[in-house]
């Protein structure tokens, strides 16, 4: 099977590109697979292929643009030169810009391979149905929020002609089967990237280091975690000092600048900036408890799935996707109240002091994580393909595309 995937990959900064990174790891180790094109937003050469396992080769096809307008027809055009038996589309909404056209343009995408008569499964990250749009910084008021539904729905309507879309939690394919009437939404869990050999659990350094990582500035912000250290080290006297890592959302430049500088006063705050691969393990290993400072979500939370997989205890707020991973996959965590700093304090404050209890929620977390390593996932998408028979539709359309790209 010559396997195609549509998706930001390693060095690229756009969302989701870590995913890929790891899907591709594993996918190249399977017997079905005998080449990986990669349909990147980066340059050929520059991508991070250089994997120690054996597995088949990998191609890499730079075809799209972070907010380009033609990325339509250069990915169809590369589509159609390649020639992939399968592809699978690496999505959520944002994929493809920050601006609202170009993003939407390039949802039109896995429809467009379907009809080149090739085999399409769409992995959709997160669902409209679920984000709060003033959250995650994309509606300021109520009538921008209906439009944006509402173009959102008619733009999940389009992914859903791909021959399967693949969610990463239980209730998303019920949103979608419920709302538009399809039968071709498939469960596959997020899956855990790397999974170690069974941790220790005890704490890594006197001082007890806690972790956030993400993109921040939207729905997700760190003032109040910054706050809730003060208030520890207030109340308690315990020593902890803060990681924050990662860099600013797409939308929100400079955020973290200047959180940095407002807080500058507070020792023991450290800002990573971008994490690279290959540090990512340090950054866990050397942490104790990992905090999501989050007032919405937007999909399976892929940092949940690597504090599980290092053995992680979790703080975090009980809303959205992350109480369906606790529901779900068996996931862990010590609540809080959204945006409530005292009630983030008290949920950090329980696990420093007590060390049984931290141990027990990383113990958990860890086997949730081991239950779905990557190449179980990458399987479950080899069997997914294996199942599609070949496109009947599109010889047409293929024709008229083929001759004007």
């Amino acid at each position: 099977m010559k396997l195609g995937i549509v998706t930001a990959y390693p060095p690229s900064k756009v969302t989701l590109n870590e995913y890929a990174y790891h899907l591709v790891k594993h996918f190249r180790q399977l017997e079905e697979v005998s080449e990986i094109i990669l349909y990147t937003d980066i340059e050929d050469g520059v991508a991070d292929i250089s994997f120690t396992e054996m597995g088949c080769p990998i191609r890499v096809v730079s075809c799209w643009k972070f907010n380009s307008y033609a990325n339509i027809a250069t990915v169809t055009k590369a589509l159609i030169r390649t020639k992939p038996d399968m592809v699978l589309f690496n999505l959520q909404f944002m994929k493809f810009g920050s601006s609202k056209v170009p993003a939407a343009l390039g949802l039109f995408l896995p429809w467009i391979s379907k009809r080149l008569n090739i085999p399409t499964i769409v992995l959709l990250h997160n669902i409209m149905e679920t984000v709060d749009l003033g959250e995650v910084g994309f509606a300021k008021n109520r009538l921008a929020s209906r439009i944006y539904n509402g173009i959102g729905t008619f733009l999940t309507k389009i992914v859903l002609k791909a021959n399967k879309v693949a969610v990463t939690i239980q209730k998303y394919v019920g949103e979608l089967e419920s709302k538009y009437l399809v039968n071709n939404v498939i469960l596959i869990p997020h899956g855990t990237f790397e999974i170690p050999e069974i941790p220790t659990y005890d704490k890594v350094n006197e001082v007890t280091r806690i972790m956030t990582f993400g993109k921040f500035g939207t729905y997700k912000k760190v003032e109040a975690l910054i706050e809730a250290m003060m208030i520890i080290r207030e109340r308690t006297g315990e020593s902890v000092e803060l990681v924050i890592a990662g860099t600013d959302n797409p939308n929100c430049k400079g955020y973290l600048e200047a959180v940095k500088k407002q807080y500058e006063h507070v020792p023991d705050v450290h800002f990573t900036g971008y994490v690279e691969e290959e540090e990512v393990p340090r950054l866990f290993v050397e942490s104790d408890i990992v905090v999501f400072p989050y007032t919405a979500t937007t999909g399976s939370s892929g940092v949940l799935h690597q504090a599980g997989s290092y053995g992680k205890a979790a703080v975090m707020p009980n809303l959205g996707d992350l109480a369906s991973l606790v529901q779900d996959e068996g996931y862990r965590g010590e609540f809080f109240e959204p945006s409530n700093t005292q009630s983030m304090a008290d949920a950090i404050e329980k696990l420093i002091l007590n060390d049984t209890y931290r141990k027990e929620l990383a113990k958990a977390n860890y086997k949730a994580a081991s239950s779905w390593p990557m190449i179980r996932v990458a399987s479950k998408y080899i069997e997914e393909f294996e199942s599609l028979g070949p496109s009947k539709e599109g010889s047409f359309i293929k024709s008229i595309l083929t001759y004007f790209l």
